[in-house]
């Protein structure tokens, strides 16, 4: 009897679950209120839903494991959910239901003169899941600036360090070394309610990305402007403005670059390396700062952010070989070259898309609003238009258009950063404000300690083998059946 009700429970929880999905989709900007009351109010109808979810169809399968599957990195298996962001092959990045271009377009301009929304209406989104006004895109910039003021001992351990130690590896010690600040961890050792953790990690995680721009523009002075540099917020400027400012760069188009890259890099599903680990370092309920210092170490690795470094050494290469202004044959040339050396087009390509990144895309309206006669510039315009023919030519490549680490480096260099090393900070700075949302809702909807059972290869071996001779002896028995045919005669054997 039990059971019963609570599957007509489920049902009715279902139901209001979906009522309330499609009410809320009519609806293109957020209800009124703080980022944390709108937190307040979603999170018990979305805990309601998934439990009915789970408790209707948590027997329901999503898919077939292969053997191939598990040796390949898991790819494109559907073992994580993600609401922040999902990735379409064919249109692209949505957040929050909501393709990127148009996120971009609507997003509140807060900042006087900025022709570009802000980061922090982008975190709102991702959080929250709906489209900020512009007086709540404000209030967290303003949240941000009285959040922000880093710790005397994250100074001290910055300015301590080599010169020699990497930006990134900087980037996530300073991360986790801000662990003294978790109000989750406090309130854990005090016995807090399980129910209660997201909003513990809510104020863990806008700390946290109140800290990131004065962290990672003290990292970029100690390592290339020789320790100078501004400090201090500045409560007039948002948050790109202030990253900018204590940077030491002040050019207001910079600005508005950096708040686009910053939205343009933020969130992209929940399986690769830095947000994957993020959620599974948290699963263990470690707090925000733990868990986006590991994040970033992953974000570190080669083939996860510095993709966009790669792209500029093989331009630099190209123009090295054939000159800044070079003929459509010359470059086709090098680009044959590349590929027929065993090498592969940086910047070219996507695990999921088979159409030009639309984060490419708005880069480049970007460029051609602002700069677009810089050489760099120009040459990554043409590339886009003659590298997709040579791939498609080859037969081999799924997706032959570029994608957003085939712009990014260009626009940075246009405006001075030529600092390679300290890009990937750039972007771990902006994927605070995916995986911490991701993180949020983690624990507001009691996602459980993540723990997959692995296999040696002895097992698989066996389990191989078994599989094998259990095919032959359904074989077998087919093949007896129908050696005789309607009339009980035996079949000629092909």
């Amino acid at each position: 009897m039990g059971r019963s009700l609570l599957k007509t429970r489920s049902r009715q929880v279902l139901k209001c679950g979906e009522y309330y999905w499609k009410l809320s989709s009519l609806r293109s900007y957020s209800d009124g209120g703080s980022l944390k009351e709108v937190l307040a109010k979603k999170i018990p109808q979305e805990r309601e839903k998934m439990l009915g979810i789970k408790c209707l169809h948590g027997d329901k399968k999503l898919g077939v494991i292969k053997v191939s599957n598990v040796m390949g990195g898991q790819r494109g298996l559907l073992l994580l959910m993600c609401d922040t962001s999902y990735v379409d092959p064919n249109k692209g990045i949505f957040y929050r239901g909501i393709p990127l271009k148009e996120v971009c377009a609507k997003l509140p301009r807060t900042q006087k003169g900025s022709k570009e929304g802000t980061p922090e209406g982008a975190f709102f989104l991702l959080t929250a899941g709906k489209m900020p006004n512009k007086k709540q895109a404000k209030a967290v910039t303003t949240e941000w600036q009285k959040r922000g003021k880093l710790p005397d001992y994250c100074f001290k351990l910055l300015d301590s360090m080599d010169k020699r130690v990497h930006p990134m590896a900087q980037f996530c010690a300073a991360s986790a070394a801000l662990n003294p600040e978790s109000k989750f961890v406090e309130a854990y050792n005090k016995g807090a309610k399980k129910p209660k953790y997201w909003e513990y990690i809510y104020e863990d995680s806008m700390n946290l990305c109140a800290f990131l721009p004065t962290v990672a523009s003290v990292i970029y002075c100690n390592i290339f402007k020789g320790g100078k540099g501004n400090r201090k917020l500045d409560s007039s400027k948002d948050w790109s403005d202030n990253f900018c400012n204590m940077m030491g760069y002040k050019d207001s188009s910079f600005v508005d670059l950096m708040r686009l890259y910053l939205i343009l890099h933020a969130d992209h599903e929940s399986g690769n390396v830095s947000a994957h680990t993020t959620q599974l370092v948290g699963s263990a309920l470690s707090d925000p700062y733990l868990s986006f210092s590991a994040g970033m170490c992953g974000l570190a690795g080669p083939l996860h952010g510095l993709a966009n470094q790669e792209v500029l050494v093989w331009l630099d290469k190209l123009v090295a070989a054939i000159g800044c202004e070079p003929s459509d044959e010359q470059i086709l040339k090098f680009i044959n070259d590349t590929l027929k050396s065993g090498r592969v087009v940086p910047g070219y390509g996507h695990a999921v898309l088979r159409q030009t990144d639309p984060r490419f895309s708005l880069q480049n309206a970007f460029a051609m609003k602002n700069c677009k006669d810089d050489p760099g510039v120009k040459l990554v315009t043409r590339l886009w238009k003659l590298i997709p023919k040579v791939l498609k030519e080859l037969g081999k490549v799924a997706n032959p258009y570029p994608n957003v680490d085939a712009h990014s480096g260009v626009l940075l260099q246009h405006y001075g950063m030529n600092e390679m090393k300290y890009y990937t900070v750039l972007f771990g700075v902006s994927r605070a404000l995916g995986v911490l949302p991701q993180l949020i809702w983690a624990r507001a909807l009691g996602a459980p300690i993540e723990r997959p059972k692995s296999f040696t290869t002895d097992f698989l071996c066996k389990f191989l083998s078994k599989s094998k001779k259990g095919t032959k002896g359904k074989k077998g028995k087919k093949g007896k059946k129908s050696r005789k045919n309607r009339k009980g005669k035996k079949s000629k054997k092909c």
